[in-house]
């Protein structure tokens, strides 16, 4: 079975559970983005988008960094590898469980 670490799981569903947190997600897989390119379409202050950006960067989905004054935003390394492998791990224990039950419907 597939340790997981509980701490980063939560973090990723914690963060995909919010619909801005998922636009701010969408936006950045097309390349870097700033906090206030972020703030306009989302109708929300950057102190708003900022909290959302920090609850993606503690899932590691998102990374910022700073250049000059303006803080950037781009998809991280590995996003949701934890949450597909726990889901995938579910998913293969289901099938397993299917199959054993049509086999016995069968007998």
């Amino acid at each position: 079975m597939v340790q997981f670490s509980p701490t980063l799981l939560d973090a990723e569903f914690a963060a995909l559970a919010d619909a801005n947190r998922r636009q701010i997600l969408d936006r950045v897989t097309v390349g870097a983005v700033s906090i206030s390119d972020l703030a306009a379409p989302l109708g929300i202050s950057l102190p708003g988008v900022l909290k959302h950006v920090h609850a993606l960067e503690a899932a590691h989905l998102i990374e910022t960094d700073k250049r000059g004054r303006t803080r950037w935003c781009r998809l991280g390394d590995r996003p949701l590898d934890a949450a597909a492998a726990w889901m995938e791990e579910r998913r293969r224990t289901w099938d397993r469980r299917l199959d054993r039950f049509v086999q016995d419907l069968g007998r």
